[in-house]
């Protein structure tokens, strides 16, 4: 396995995937096994991840989206990943919410999504992680129930091409020293 910063430096967001190479199930599973022992606020595990095969469902995930650049990748990627969240889990006690910030499934699953995204990475997977469709429709056609919210589609695959580093800001651009 590559070094953890050689993973981090060269993860994309991948859109064009090679749609005659299928990802093998063990692959797939040390993908899910790095979800699986991602952080979670109290160790909530509050994830639940669909994993979509089946071209007429991708079909209809597809219908979900309109001006996303991914639009093409949900039906060409062999995998996608409905990444969901367990609503009243994370940043709750005894039912309650703990923080002004409310319910932290989306900080938990942003975990989740990252360590996806480099496991898949470091295994020679590309993914991008979409956000931009109709959540609504992709609920109902995933089945995602009552209590549950889907937040994020992750295509998956082996990268059919692959893309330069964008410009990142240098760290004292977004570093402040004891006060912002």
């Amino acid at each position: 396995m590559a070094d953890i910063m050689d993973i981090i430096k060269e993860r994309r967001s991948i859109r064009q995937y090679d749609t005659t190479r299928p990802i093998p199930d063990d692959v797939l599973n040390q993908v899910l096994e790095a979800v699986r022992w991602s952080p979670s606020w109290a160790n909530s595990q509050c994830w639940e991840v669909i994993v979509v095969k089946d071209p007429q469902v991708k079909q209809k995930l597809q219908g979900c989206f309109t001006r996303n650049p991914a639009l093409q990748a949900v039906v060409d990627a062999p995998v996608v990943i409905g990444l969901c969240g367990k609503l009243g889990a994370a940043g709750f006690y005894k039912g309650q919410s703990t923080t002004k910030l409310g319910d932290w499934y989306m900080f938990d699953l942003g975990i989740a999504a990252q360590t996806l995204c480099l496991a898949a990475h470091a295994l020679g997977l590309g993914t991008v992680i979409t956000g931009l469709f109709n959540i609504d429709m992709a609920n109902a056609a995933l089945g995602v129930p009552e209590g549950y919210q889907l937040v994020s589609l992750i295509p998956m695959g082996y990268p059919a091409k692959g893309s330069p580093a964008p410009r990142r800001r240098e760290i004292g651009e977004f570093t402040h020293m004891d006060k912002f």
